[in-house]
């Protein structure tokens, strides 16, 4: 009886630990997928990238309407689309890797999303956009990511199959779509930052990708198919995120960081006893 007090009764209590939560579950099923394709094609450093490219955005939007999540949600996205599209163009009309060239534009774009906050809020607002606050989830934030996450879920479905096939087999994607090829690439990466956009609501824009890229790695060592790694990943994201707002509520830390740091040691936990590749299960093989 105490356990179930101890776990359920902030979310009993608190409306905004019960917004929250919701908000958190429909960014644990909606970005965890996105997370597992995005560590199948080799990006996932390109998911911490489109996360900072979110931030100068979002600090246009706040410098407009102050703390206004809709307004900072649509700054956000407009900005982490416009890197991640800038970014391809560099890297097909140069020699540059899309890699380096996702590391030059997000640089920039975290240090003048920083700057740009600080030009007009203070050093709390500052933390808030970059980590995150519970307390901003009201219901015009939560009907955002509930649409969010619906439309997420619906054109993931419909490009479902593309995704899967140019993960594993991209000559053949290449040869048999031709063009299109670019346009599920710019899809898939609108999904993401769309996602990234969301997530910035709780987890702030430099943690927002801990979410989804840390529950897909973890379920790597414990699905054996593309579809149970899939469901592994919300699974973990959802119990991590149920920890982290428990953790956060009851040390008074900023949700983000816990619920990342939760997902953390979960990730810790199957690189040790992960039953498909764990490193104390490769041992005892």
């Amino acid at each position: 009886m105490f356990v179930f007090h101890f776990l359920f009764d902030p979310f009993i209590q608190f409306g905004f630990m019960r917004r929250a939560l919701i908000a958190c579950l429909a960014l644990s099923i909606s970005a965890t997928p996105l997370g597992v394709f995005l560590m199948l094609r080799r990006m996932s450093l390109v998911g911490d990238a489109l996360s900072h490219a979110v931030l100068p955005g979002a600090a246009i939007g706040y410098l407009i309407s102050g703390m206004s999540l809709v307004a900072m949600g649509v700054g956000g996205f407009i900005a982490g689309l416009s890197v991640a599209m800038l970014s391809g163009v560099v890297s097909r009309r140069t020699k540059l890797r899309e890699d380096a060239s996702f590391a030059g534009f997000y640089l920039g774009s975290l240090a003048l999303g920083v700057t740009l906050v600080s030009l007009r809020g203070s050093s709390v607002d500052l933390l808030h956009v970059l980590f995150g606050s519970i307390l901003a989830v009201d219901a015009h934030a939560m009907i955002m990511v509930g649409i969010i996450t619906s439309c997420s879920l619906i054109v993931l479905a419909c490009i479902y199959r593309a995704l899967v096939i140019e993960s594993f087999d991209s000559l053949f994607l290449r040869v048999s779509a031709g063009k299109w090829l670019a346009v599920v690439q710019a899809i898939f990466l609108g999904l993401v930052v769309i996602n990234l956009v969301a997530g910035f609501q709780i987890l702030g824009t430099l943690m927002s990708v801990g979410l989804i890229m840390l529950p897909a790695a973890s379920a790597r060592f414990w699905a054996r198919d593309l579809p149970h790694t899939i469901l592994s990943a919300m699974l973990i994201g959802i119990l991590s995120s149920f920890v982290g707002l428990v953790w956060s509520y009851y040390a008074s830390i900023p949700a983000g960081p816990a619920i990342v740091l939760s997902a953390n040691v979960v990730f810790f936990i199957s690189v040790l006893f992960g039953t498909r590749g764990g490193m104390l299960t490769a041992s005892r093989r």
